[in-house]
């Protein structure tokens, strides 16, 4: 199975790889084995994770899993994370840069707790399946399918987990580190195409899906990041709960993390003020230029009042607005 780029984007687009139009239309893989896996074990697991993340934990059974932020007692971002329930333990799935920052997060508070947590990263490897053809990609495997969000299933490699990084839907493969290239091996040999980082880059940005270390960062208060799947309001206390639910209660954001497309083809750096009229009305946290659309694609914190679907703003000159 292959397909031709151009079967997919228009031929006065700029040049664009196999694996972003797989991305976007099929399916292709993506090597993630940098994402930081952290096995939290012990009696007190479930409770000690509710206790420290936005998220309802305690509840989860195996195979369910939920998306969470931990925050500091200040109700910053430190980290999110991909919280996955097993039989005997959770495995927490997070971007590389915050490996580190969470284990060390959870570790501080852990006193008299039976918790006992095991950076795994360097002996599981993450391969991930993404694209609307994602499902027939396993099938080849023979591999489970899980269908929730964030849960997942034991596979004769590892686990399957019903995760994406890109918006466009698909599975993460967690296998031991010498079954990679055999699981690699069979995906090439299935005429599925590796997408690189900047494929995904691209593709996740398109979809309006941040990540954590580029749009989201401890400068940003979780309202404001507009990824409320990652809090559960109605849950008990958890570190720096008060802000989150002090916000909530009063609405006070004065910022909005929004998907834009500007109608030029040089990206403006993170950073860049946009403007509504003469006034500053949003800043640009990332930007590309995208490949089917023929114009730059950015995610930025847009100041609420400018927030609404359709809004028009200006860059340099060039005509933006809200999607």
């Amino acid at each position: 199975m292959t397909w031709d780029v151009m079967d997919v984007l228009d031929v006065s687009t700029l040049t664009a790889t196999h694996g972003y139009a797989a991305l976007r239309e099929h399916a292709a893989w993506l090597d993630l084995s940098g994402r930081g896996k952290i096995r939290a074990s012990g009696e007190d697991r479930a409770r000690l994770l509710h206790a420290m993340s936005t998220n309802q934990v305690e509840t989860l059974q195996p195979g369910e899993g939920c998306y969470a932020f931990f925050l500091s007692a200040q109700g910053r971002i430190l980290a999110d994370a991909n919280l996955l329930c097993f039989e005997d333990h959770f495995l927490l799935d997070t971007e590389p840069e915050t490996r580190t920052k969470v284990y060390e997060h959870l570790d501080r508070y852990i006193i008299a707790d039976d918790v006992a947590l095991e950076d795994q990263t360097e002996r599981v490897a993450t391969l991930a399946i993404e694209g609307p053809e994602a499902g027939a990609a396993l099938a080849k495997l023979g591999a489970p399918q899980p269908a929730a969000p964030y849960s997942s299933a034991p596979w004769s490699y590892g686990t399957v987990a019903c995760l994406d990084t890109t918006g466009r839907g698909g599975f993460f493969l967690m296998i031991p580190v010498e079954e990679k290239q055999a699981v690699i091996s069979q995906l090439t040999d299935a005429g599925f195409p590796a997408a690189t980082a900047e494929d995904a880059r691209i593709v996740r940005i398109e979809s309006g899906r941040p990540r954590y270390g580029e749009e989201i960062t401890e400068r940003y208060l979780v309202q404001e990041t507009d990824q409320l799947r990652a809090v559960n309001f109605s849950k008990g206390c958890y570190l720096g709960q008060e802000i989150v639910e002090r916000v909530r209660s009063r609405a006070q954001i004065h910022r909005v993390l929004r998907r834009l497309e500007i109608d030029t083809s040089e990206p403006p750096a993170a950073g860049t003020k946009l403007k509504s009229g003469e006034a500053d009305a949003a800043e640009i946290a990332s930007a590309v230029f995208s490949p089917a659309l023929g114009k730059t694609v950015a995610l930025a914190y847009v100041r609420t009042q400018f927030a609404e679907p359709d809004t028009a703003l200006s860059f340099d000159g060039a005509p933006a607005r809200v999607v």
